[in-house]
């Protein structure tokens, strides 16, 4: 640790809050200007108070601001969370959101577009260095992966062998993104697919699947505004931005589109505590009225509407598809470079290895559920 006299950016380490954070960090097996990768290197005053009072606003910004360094972002967050220290220290601007989330309906059909708008507008060009060939945003499936392009396709493949998908069927995309996921189920399996998006980026990419002669629809437009029925319905990393207050009418919204007969896939990022509100961070700069569910919610939600076939957990498997997108960012950022700048670089970085490290430290999961609407007679055959 380090001694307790003033240092070189001027401020007092004796001070209270600098030894209770020292200690704490040291609970985790964090140092402030310490030398391993998952150090905190203080390059500025504040970066401390800015954390006490604001949680991980208040320390995302700084680290925006180049207050602050770590040279392995991804293995100081998994210490962070997985002592638990978050739980320990309660920010004042937290009572804020928490308020905000319980009170306000954030995810109301004009404010879905938000997200659209400020996260997958951001251009295409940037998410294809990013990510794998077939521009698969979700987290993927490494169990005999090797690759990002494998580990991807795996998932796809997952998903419509647990759909049982034949030819023919029409299959409903609800948060459709670039298509990867109609794309691969109506080339190997046969099946017609409707996708439903709000990022007008997503929906214009989607046009070159259509001209490549794919049975493939885009539509531009809210979940709630779909009413035709499917034979299968599918959600691939939508269900974080439908918002609690909404749980039930997405659900809604899937039991009416879906066949009596059909099944529906639910792939959705989720946490441990119902009591944790947005990332105030994650939530301003990267995905805005965002909310992760507990399975608790999602089960209360489906209530009387579907039958849960199945229940999957593989998100140990993000973290390795957040470090693969890093790596993809970090080879690719001198082209992107003089477009978007050093401020949106950090933040950038900030987001993919601190979400890495949250799916390291199992404080977050992936989650695939299988619904029927009735139950399967005979029972569902677990794919894995």
């Amino acid at each position: 640790m380090p001694t307790l006299e003033k240092n070189h950016v001027g401020f007092d380490e004796a001070s209270s809050s600098h030894r209770f954070v020292a200690d704490l960090l040291n609970q985790a097996d964090i140092q402030l200007d310490g030398h391993r990768p998952w150090d905190i290197q203080l390059k500025a005053p504040g970066v401390i108070d800015s954390a006490l009072s604001r949680g991980n606003l208040g320390l995302g910004e700084s680290y925006m601001n180049g207050d602050w360094e770590a040279e392995r972002l991804d293995e100081l967050f998994y210490r962070l969370m997985r002592a638990q220290l978050g739980q320990r220290i309660k920010p004042t601007q937290l009572v804020y959101y928490s308020l905000r989330s319980r009170l306000l309906n954030r995810q109301t059909v004009k404010r879905a577009w938000e997200v659209g708008e400020k996260h997958y507008d951001l251009g295409n060009d940037f998410y294809a260095a990013m990510l794998d060939q077939s521009m698969t945003y979700t987290c993927g499936y490494w169990k005999d992966a090797q690759t990002l392009d494998e580990a991807q396709e795996a998932k796809l493949d997952l998903i419509c062998r647990k759909l049982e998908l034949k030819p023919g069927m029409r299959v409903l995309d609800i948060g459709c993104g670039w298509g990867s996921f109609m794309a691969y189920a109506a080339e190997h399996y046969g099946v017609e697919c409707v996708g439903l998006t709000i990022s007008k980026e997503q929906a214009e990419f989607g046009q070159r699947l259509i001209k490549k002669g794919l049975p493939v629809e885009f539509r531009l437009q809210d979940y709630r505004n779909e009413h035709e029925r499917f034979d299968r319905i599918v959600s691939i990393g939508m269900f974080e931005h439908v918002g609690h207050k909404n749980y039930r009418e997405f659900m809604t919204v899937a039991n009416r589109c879906l066949k009596d007969d059909g099944l529906f896939l639910l792939h959705t990022i989720g946490k441990n505590l119902s009591n944790t509100v947005t990332d105030p961070w994650i939530d301003k700069y990267i995905f805005p009225n965002g909310e992760l569910p507990t399975l608790g919610l999602l089960t209360e939600a489906a209530e009387a509407l579907f039958v849960v076939e199945d229940v999957h957990n593989f998100g140990a498997d993000y973290d390795r598809t957040l470090m693969a997108w890093h790596k993809n960012f970090e080879a690719h950022w001198a082209t992107f470079k003089d477009q978007y700048g050093e401020r949106f670089y950090r933040m950038w970085r900030y987001y993919l290895q601190s979400c890495a490290g949250a799916f390291r430290a199992r404080e977050i999961h992936l989650w695939q559920l299988v619904m029927s609407k009735q139950g399967m007679l005979g029972g569902y055959r677990r794919i894995s």
